[in-house]
């Protein structure tokens, strides 16, 4: 399970890490579109483009279909509850650690004014 987890949160991570991946996903966010006017619109090659889709198909962030010539892509079914999950976790660890940081500055602040 957790080795699933991990996988999962790797390939997302590594998904999103990339500016245009981000862009498509927000592009097919508003609708589906082709990969053809994917390309169009970030100003890349059918194949870089294809290459994107195919990261983020992998991921499970978008699902395409072939029908006849044009592959259309759409969101897919993959939230991101995990990657919320995992990034919370953190969150929490260092607004700990800050916390515990203040309390330590704080103490001494109030041993220099005392001492």
């Amino acid at each position: 399970m957790v080795q699933y987890q991990t996988a999962r949160l790797d390939a997302s991570f590594a998904a999103l890490s990339d500016a245009t991946r981000r862009g498509v996903l927000e592009r097919l966010g508003r609708s589906e579109a082709s990969i053809t006017e994917l390309a169009d619109r970030f100003r890349i090659s059918l194949t870089g483009m294809k290459k994107h889709v195919g990261v983020l198909e992998r991921a499970g962030l978008v699902t395409t279909e072939k029908v006849g010539r044009v592959r259309t892509c759409r969101l897919g079914p993959h939230a991101f509850e995990e990657e919320a999950a995992w990034i919370e976790g953190r969150r929490r660890l260092w607004a700990a650690r800050f916390d515990a940081l203040d309390q330590v500055v704080e103490q001494l602040k109030q041993e220099t004014v005392d001492g």
